[in-house]
């Protein structure tokens, strides 16, 4: 996670590109601005399913989720809110602090040579995948009132964030990980009702409010201890936790949702200060625009929603400044559709993302074999909650492209085609009625997932004429998903 939960190495994940309405007084305002910017940079370098929001909300996780960290309709009106609305004055006074842990196993369908990681044998190894720590929901928790007074009070409780700090297990290393921070207000327009705010975040689609974009998109987790195709859109994680974005917001009518923003990429010496490494990413050149429009409405039964999304930049290859820029445009297409019957929860969702690569200066410096090529990526995927308690999911997921033997120089072929089936069995025994009495707000899941491979990197499932198999990269992965 991130609370992605998304490992470079999972199939569905991004692979690095080869070096390639109160107003205030203007003095109040002024001070609150500061001390909330202090407040974030004070928390810990790092609106799912977070006990700080159960506990901000006098409720239970199923109040926000079906199967966390899917989000229901009530789920995706609070973090539109900025991850601030409050069951005041029930709320608890604890600091919004929580705290994830993700103990598991993994084992390969063939062992990986020289191991699975430094430090990990070659097959069937057990981690600790990762440990994350959160500060996550009103900026300054429930104390606002009583630094402020009730009136710059009730402003500052506009501001909400979302600021995780993650262990990696297998890299033994910390880093910062998803962070937001948000204001956000309502109001209306001709008598429809309007939810509009201002974001600033470091990965791209991290803000949206569905589980059909990349940052909180299936498959939630998985294991960084097995292969992963080499190849991913921009868009769908190529930049997370590598910049800063800024944007704004708008649902109108609870139907008709946009967004706008724009990202640049981070300094280098910040992001190793953040313990991200900076070598050989993707560079934006100045700003890469942002953009997503949805529409969800009531049909049937159910909410369905539909929408397009997308960045352009201008990049620089492995930061290389000295062969001009490349130019990296994503364009997505996605739809949830979400229904509830008594205790169960069924959400089906589809993502397809085309990105369109022209090679201007990667071409030039020779890591590229052609001067443009195309990538896309789709995933379909079902997800079933019976009972609020045993849940279900089945994903296929397609990436396909241009031919490229210097973008794709681990495929014997140059070739980025994979596809296969994600499959995954839960079992959430706190979900309904909340953890153990000394801390009710907690929860846990306990997963089993396999991914089978049809297609990798261009091999398939029988032995080609090199000796790959793409079945040699079917993976099981176990999971314990803790939240506290």
């Amino acid at each position: 996670m991130r609370i992605e939960l998304r490992d470079s190495n999972h199939p569905c994940a991004t692979v690095e590109r080869p070096s390639l309405r109160r107003s205030l007084p203007w003095a109040d305002a002024f001070t609150v601005g500061g001390l909330m910017l202090a407040t974030l940079l004070a928390a810990p370098s790092t609106a799912r399913a977070l006990p700080s929001f159960a506990r901000q909300m006098n409720m239970q996780c199923i109040d926000c989720h079906t199967e966390f960290p899917v989000l229901n309709q009530f789920g995706r009106q609070f973090k539109l809110t900025g991850y601030t609305l409050s069951a005041d004055p029930s709320q608890s006074n604890l600091p919004p602090i929580a705290v994830m842990l993700q103990p598991s196993f993994t084992n390969t369908q063939a062992p990986q040579a020289g191991g699975a990681a430094p430090g990990f044998g070659n097959n069937n190894n057990f981690a600790v995948t990762q440990l994350s720590v959160f500060y996550a929901g009103r900026l300054f928790g429930p104390y606002a009132e009583d630094i402020f007074g009730k009136d710059v009070g009730a402003f500052a409780n506009k501001f909400g964030i979302f600021n995780q700090t993650t262990y990696d297990g297998i890299a033994k290393a910390w880093h910062w990980d998803n962070t937001e921070l948000r204001f956000a207000d309502t109001g209306t327009v001709h008598d429809q009702s309007l939810i509009y705010g201002v974001y600033a975040n470091n990965n791209p689609t991290m803000q949206d409010p569905w589980n059909s974009t990349p940052a909180w998109g299936y498959p939630f987790s998985g294991s960084g201890l097995a292969p992963a195709p080499d190849g991913g859109t921009l868009i769908d994680g190529g930049l997370s936790q590598q910049v800063a974005g800024v944007g704004v917001y708008t649902m109108l009518a609870d139907t008709f949702y946009f967004d706008v923003g724009a990202y640049r990429t981070i300094g280098a010496s910040l992001q190793n200060t953040l313990g991200i490494d900076p070598s050989g990413e993707t560079q934006i050149a100045g700003l890469a625009p942002y953009w997503r429009f949805a529409m969800d409405k009531m049909v049937g039964d159910g909410r369905w929603e539909i929408g397009t999304f997308g960045l352009a930049a201008d990049t620089y290859p492995g930061r290389v400044q000295s062969a001009g820029k490349d130019r990296i445009s994503d364009i997505g297409i996605d739809s949830q559709y979400q229904v509830s019957r008594g205790p169960n929860d069924i959400t089906a969702l589809l993502s397809w993302i085309y990105e369109r690569q022209n090679w201007d200066a990667s071409y030039a410096l020779g890591n590229t074999a052609n001067p443009s090529d195309t990538l896309w990526k789709f995933k379909a995927t079902v997800n079933y909650l019976y009972d609020k308690t045993f849940g279900a999911t089945a994903q296929y997921f397609l990436l396909d492209g241009s031919n490229d033997t210097g973008v794709f120089s681990t495929s014997q072929i140059g070739s980025p085609i994979s596809d296969g089936v994600v499959l995954q069995l839960n079992y959430l025994p706190y979900n309904k009625g909340g953890g153990p009495s000394f801390w009710p707000r907690s929860n846990v899941k306990f997963s089993l997932q396999y991914t089978v491979y049809n297609r990798f990197d261009g091999a398939r499932t029988n032995y080609d004429g090199a000796g790959s198999n793409a079945r040699a990269n079917n993976t099981l992965y176990a999971e314990a998903w803790i939240a506290f």
